[in-house]
């Protein structure tokens, strides 16, 4: 790979317990100018495969629908350690029931509606509070995700330096897929909620993603199986990982350092892409 080749796409649909049912889902592309290539679909369903996946020599820059930081609210509030790297270490540390009951010790004292501590930018994003364990359980998947990202020695722009060559950035598929079909709903894991309403609303995203009718500028390009296929997933898991695909390419526009990010992001919080 030349060295001023610009790295390769990856979109992450993650799963904290992932299955061959349910797999993480990995969605390669590359740019071209105003468009974003899908290339492949790869699919792991261990946690083992993903961090093996993690450490093994590559470049790529990636969008990951994982939190990569915990409410500095709720850090502080725990007398965890406020460096990111550092309090990740920690967290990894703590098995997912400790995480559970610490949590929910945090919630219980707290007045109804505002059980949940959350990021500077969660609510711009319309994105789940990171310390939220059910429904969906993303702090299990921070707890799965990012520790071995870091042991493995990525980048995470704007919280820890690493492999230059190996970036990882916070994406979230349901920040734009609301810009492109507001609050229809287009995926379910239960397959006896794939209604026809839903693939209707995924073959409309799917469109809108062809068409370029987002503010980042950018058409996604597919084959017809490809089409056919994102449209079929009635999960919507292969269509989240190209949502974040198509986040990572506006984040290679703005180029390095920041990707895309903005200077004033906690750098215990971190930022999801195009909040």
């Amino acid at each position: 790979m030349a060295a001023d080749a610009p790295l390769p796409l990856v979109g992450c649909d993650f799963s904290s317990s992932p299955s061959r049912r349910k797999p993480i889902v990995l969605a390669w592309g590359r740019q071209d100018p105003g468009r974003v290539l899908l290339e492949r679909i790869e699919t792991l369903d261990t946690l083992e495969a993903f961090a093996g996946w993690a450490a093994a020599p590559g470049h790529w820059l990636g969008g990951f629908d994982v939190p990569f930081g915990l409410p500095r609210e709720l850090v502080e509030h725990l007398g965890w350690p406020r460096e990111w790297r550092a309090c990740i270490e920690h967290y990894a540390r703590l098995s997912r029931s400790e995480i559970r009951d610490t949590f929910a010790a945090f919630c219980a004292v707290r007045p109804a509606g505002a059980k949940f501590a959350h990021r500077a930018f969660d609510k711009r994003a319309g994105s789940s509070p990171s310390m939220k364990w059910v429904n969906p359980p993303v702090a299990y998947m921070l707890h799965a995700a990012v520790p071995p990202l870091l042991r493995a020695g990525v980048h995470f722009p704007g919280l820890h330096e690493g492999d230059p060559r190996r970036v990882a950035l916070e994406a979230y598929p349901g920040l734009l897929a609301r810009e492109l079909i507001g609050r229809r709903s287009y995926k379910n894991d239960d397959k006896a909620k794939h209604t026809p309403e839903r693939l209707i609303a995924r073959k409309d995203l799917v469109t809108a993603l062809e068409n370029g009718q987002t503010r980042l500028g950018l058409r996604l390009k597919l084959s017809n199986a490809q089409r056919d296929a994102l449209a079929a997933d009635g999960s919507g898991d292969r269509l989240d990982a190209v949502l974040c695909l198509v986040q990572a390419a506006w984040a290679q526009r703005q180029g390095a350092p920041r990707w895309g990010l903005p200077e004033a992001l906690d750098p215990l919080e971190g930022w999801i892409l195009t909040a």
